[in-house]
């Protein structure tokens, strides 16, 4: 593989279009980190050069490349139950939330759902909480901005050591164990994988066209990658589609330093609608 040099000016114009489509904020350290993980996809396509890459990004209409190149540049890194904190929080808030639906339904967006793990977390913490699970109405919408992530998401099977944290109890009623040529890979159950809707979406240039309102909304580690007034208008916007009281959670190294006026925060990467 030819190792290509990637100049200043050619870094300016990925960071640019980055930052219009998705809004990714890359800082000029960012540079090294480009030229490596782009380094390869150059080379597959047959260029010379990252400025011709970049043209050929530019000029794809599909999105498919734009997809490759936001995968690249970002990290995947997920895992059932993550942020602890946050499901111990959420387990004494449920009987207040029971209480309030009357006509048991819940709608809830997983926004930058990655592979798949945190919805399907979702679900696995509802089940084993509530003891009427089946009669309830859920129906999870998990977005992100990668087809590929997304199709790994929609399959939902996960190689054993995904699964081997998870108390027994969950993974015998939440998964089916697959045997392969390839190994074993657990694959959560049907019931659980037609509760969740996996679409497409990009958080930043996407419209916020919903039907209804969310009881809740997890969004976590994504803002970590833009500038502050993005994360503003993206706090805003979720504001708008949550219900006064529903928590919106985020990752453990995120925190908001606007709409304190309308959101409140409980501790954990926890807000509250007020």
């Amino acid at each position: 593989m030819v190792e290509i040099e990637l100049s200043p000016e050619e870094f300016e114009l990925f960071r640019r279009y980055i930052y219009d489509k998705v809004g990714i904020a890359l800082s000029e350290q960012k540079s090294t980190l480009i030229k490596g993980r782009l380094n390869k996809r150059v080379n597959q396509l047959g260029l010379r050069t990252f400025r011709e890459y970049y043209n050929y990004l530019v000029a794809d209409e599909s999105g498919d490349e734009l997809a490759l190149f936001v995968s690249a540049i970002s990290t995947n890194v997920t895992s059932f139950f993550r942020e602890s904190a946050q499901w111990v929080w959420l387990e004494g808030y449920l009987p207040q939330l029971i209480a309030a639906k009357r006509d048991k339904k819940l709608r809830i967006w997983s926004a930058g759902c990655s592979s798949g793990e945190e919805p399907y977390t979702i679900l696995m913490f509802l089940q084993h909480h509530l003891s009427d699970f089946e009669s309830w109405d859920i129906k999870i919408l998990a977005t992100d901005i990668s087809p590929k992530v997304l199709a790994k998401a929609i399959v939902g099977s996960y190689e054993a050591k995904a699964v081997e944290s998870l108390p027994r109890e969950i993974t015998l009623r939440s998964f089916e164990k697959v045997r392969s040529d390839t190994g074993i890979s657990y694959q959560v159950v049907p019931h659980l994988r037609e509760k969740v809707l996996f679409r497409l979406y990009n958080l930043v240039t996407d419209p916020f066209f919903f039907k209804n309102r969310f009881d809740m909304i997890f969004c976590r580690n994504v803002m970590i990658y833009f500038d502050e007034p993005t994360r503003h208008d993206l706090i805003g916007r979720f504001g708008t589609l949550l219900p006064r009281g529903a928590p919106l959670f985020l990752g453990s190294s995120e925190s908001l330093t606007t709409h304190r006026e309308t959101l409140k925060l409980l501790g954990s990467s926890i807000y509250q609608r007020l």
